[in-house]
């Protein structure tokens, strides 16, 4: 199907947070390619606000997990598409386009590679192509454009950066892919010995390890949120750079157009999920044949030694930082 042809089409990526903003850069070059083309966009409720304000979407639906689609599907089918783009490619997104009824293109995990990388460090993914550039291929058409992920706030939040200002961000959904606490804290530290200040951030899972880092460095603002998303990017923008670990957040920083220094421990770049055309420096230990052990992360090391991270030592973050991301300006 041609795009010249198509005038209204459904984008479905029900989670998670990094995913969802990664697949921007697509809608936004989908609309720049045909700008009269309507994008609607089908998500769940939690991710609402990474969408609401994006101008290249028309409509965002939302999809209930653990209760009833037909009201959902009812509309879906009477808002009559010419394509459904399928960026989440699972069993309940096959189930969902099945029945909507309409000519479907669907995003192809690399999901063998990703299994021997993991489980054999068989790398046939050393083209390391990112997620936007994955979700860009179920239309050739398309051409992506030089900027990356998006996220539009409200009018109201203008909040100027703070050149001496650095953001942590120390939390992850799993325990392999998070700097230690200890290593924050110890950077947070040289950070406020060279001049700098800092903020932490997060959302409301985000809390412990933020409390136990706000009582070990002097004068450190712990901001974070409810999980108000806003809020928390606003916090970002206040900031010179932002240091995170492999997480939604770290695509939060680029998505607002804040640097980010982001330090992978269990998964590494060839997965696709690097900080997409943004000013960065990824961090990682390439000297240990254990990583990747997860495409996702690991609750612990299965080495017992976690040396992905414990070897990223707070003065080698604290060098590349200031040599990188601060005196390159």
């Amino acid at each position: 199907m041609s795009l010249e042809t198509i005038n209204r089409v459904l984008v479905i990526r029900l989670s998670s947070f990094g995913d969802i903003l990664l697949t921007t850069p697509f809608v936004r070059s989908l609309k720049h390619n045909k700008p009269s083309v309507e994008i609607d966009y089908l998500s769940t409720p939690q991710y609402a606000d990474l969408l609401k304000y994006n101008p290249n979407i028309s409509n965002v639906y939302h999809y209930n997990k653990s209760g009833s689609n037909s009201e959902l599907l009812a509309v879906l089918k009477k808002n009559n598409y010419e394509l459904v783009i399928d960026l989440h490619s699972n069993l309940r997104s096959r189930i969902l386009t099945a029945k909507i009824h309409v000519p479907t293109v669907r995003y192809r995990k690399p999901s063998i590679k990703k299994y021997l990388l993991v489980n054999f460090k068989k790398n046939l993914l050393k083209d390391a192509k990112s997620i936007p550039e994955r979700y860009a291929e179920v239309l050739p058409e398309i051409t992506l454009d030089e900027a990356g992920p998006e996220l539009y706030l409200p009018d109201q939040i203008d909040l100027k950066v703070d050149e001496k200002l650095i953001g942590f961000c120390p939390g992850s959904k799993h325990f392999t892919k998070m700097w230690p606490a200890e290593y924050f804290i110890e950077l947070g530290n040289l950070l406020l010995s060279k001049g700098f200040k800092v903020d932490l951030l997060g959302g409301r899972d985000d809390r412990h390890i933020c409390s136990k880092i706000e009582k070990k460095i002097p004068g450190v603002l712990n901001k974070c949120s409810d999980d108000d998303l806003f809020q928390t990017a606003a916090e970002m923008k206040r900031c010179k750079l932002v240091v995170c670990n492999d997480s939604g957040l770290m695509h939060l920083a680029t998505a607002v157009g804040v640097p980010v220094t982001a330090i992978f421990g269990s998964t590494v770049r060839e997965f696709g999920f690097f900080p997409y055309k943004s000013k960065s420096l990824v961090l990682e230990n390439n000297s240990i044949s254990c990583r990747p052990c997860s495409h996702i992360g690991r609750a612990s090391c299965p080495e017992e030694h976690f040396n992905c991270m414990l070897e990223v030592t707070p003065h080698i973050v604290s060098d590349n930082i200031q040599k990188y991301m601060i005196n390159n300006d």
